[in-house]
């Protein structure tokens, strides 16, 4: 994410500050976070999926993906908790 930030500060916002033309620096977006999401239906049947997902999202990310398991169950989703 470090990274990403940078090549913003350092690439991107110049750019948005030219093409709009904008002088003052406080009414450029600022970038605060990003937030990965994946949703998993298919590890029900195989829970192998959750693992090369986790894979995927590390590599994306840079960091280790956190494994947040349903709460409540709900039928029509053919979801049942944990």
């Amino acid at each position: 994410m470090a990274t990403l930030k940078e090549d913003y500060e350092k690439k991107v916002r110049p750019l948005l500050q030219e093409e709009f033309n904008l002088t003052n620096v406080m009414v450029m977006p600022r970038f605060e976070k990003d937030v990965l999401n994946m949703g998993l239906g298919e590890a029900v049947q195989n829970p192998k999926i959750v693992e090369k997902a986790v894979n995927k999202l590390t590599l994306i990310a840079s960091q280790r993906a956190v494994v947040t398991r349903a709460k409540k169950s709900i039928a029509t989703f053919k979801l049942r908790e944990g």
